[in-house]
């Protein structure tokens, strides 16, 4: 597989950005703002380092643990209240876990194929 050519690395790319820059339109006086743009920040910077590098499966697997962490915050970070940020953690919490997930087969095929050559 190519680098810089993976959709569902593109799309939690958008969702990482969204995430990281959403505290501008969602109010939050909570932990809201920091843990959208922390998250956000991982999860953009993994997604670019997946597609830079399409068969490092770590970014993958790391991509999901973030997103995972970013759909409870809400929760942990106690900023339920708050309907905006909630909603954006639990919609890009969601997506990035479902498209990391489903680039993980690609990305394996894409290291083996590294390795062979």
């Amino acid at each position: 597989m190519k680098a810089w050519s993976r959709w569902q690395d593109w799309v939690t790319l958008i969702a990482g950005i969204y995430a990281l820059l959403s505290p501008i339109w969602v109010a939050s006086a909570s932990g809201a703002a920091p843990s959208l743009i922390v998250l956000g920040i991982l999860i953009a910077l993994t997604s670019l380092a997946s597609l830079a590098r399409p068969g490092l499966v770590a970014t993958e697997w790391l991509n999901t643990l973030w997103g995972v962490l970013l759909f409870v915050a809400p929760w942990v970070m106690t900023y339920t209240q708050e309907r905006g940020a909630s909603w954006t953690s639990w919609v890009v919490g969601v997506v990035t876990v479902v498209l990391s997930l489903t680039a993980v087969p690609v990305s394996r095929a894409a290291h083996r194929h590294v390795i062979q050559h």
